[in-house]
């Protein structure tokens, strides 16, 4: 194959891949706006029960805001080692930002447990039902990330930096930045106005 060519389907490629997962990004939009929509009719909807003032713990969701912001600016470090073609650099940032968010993933399912162990499930309340649907879409976007990164160093690793493992890190860093916005919006609506109101 000629070089001008193989570079301009390369090209082509990767701008097709990269408008796929801009388009699949604008879906995640919708379905994370009707989730909030979701929560914010039925917040004050306790049927008696705790409310979000009394389950609301805003330090400890601060902490996790802080981790998983501190995991985006990892990702993005990762994201500059792969420009660079510094394999062991993007190796190093990756495996941190995984740490991360295993570390923001364990608080997020140790607040679950905490809950329902004290009797206050998804069950129990309509907004509980809306609190447990929106934050755990989140932490299950969060797993779905933590995987697509292990298999990405495990690809790293091996092979290093090939325009095919440096397109899958873009797409990568832009959902992890992308989930660090989302819990903006998380910690923003659910538990700072939730521990005032």
């Amino acid at each position: 194959m000629d070089a001008s060519i193989a570079v301009k389907h390369h090209v082509e490629t990767h701008s097709k891949a990269m408008l796929g997962f801009w388009i699949y990004l604008m879906s995640d939009c919708i379905l994370f706006s009707m989730l909030f929509a979701t929560y914010a009719v039925l917040h004050n909807n306790a049927a008696g029960g705790p409310t979000s003032e009394e389950l609301v713990n805003l330090p400890y969701a601060l902490t996790q805001t802080f981790i998983l912001l501190t995991s985006s600016f990892t990702c993005g470090l990762a994201t500059l080692a792969a420009y660079r073609s510094d394999r062991k650099k993007v190796m190093m940032w990756l495996g941190i930002t995984f740490l991360l968010g295993i570390s923001f993933l364990a608080m997020e399912l140790a607040e679950f447990t905490k809950l329902v162990q004290e009797g206050n499930s998804w069950q129990r309340s309509a907004y509980l039902s809306s609190f447990f649907t929106l934050v755990g879409t989140h932490g299950a976007h969060v797993t779905v990330g933590l995987f697509w990164m292990a298999v990405l160093i495990a690809q790293v690793w091996p092979r290093g930096i090939t325009l095919a493992t440096y397109r899958r890190l873009l797409c990568l860093s832009m959902f992890w930045h992308f989930l660090d916005i989302v819990w903006i919006f998380v910690f923003t609506v659910v538990y700072m106005s939730g521990s005032f109101l």
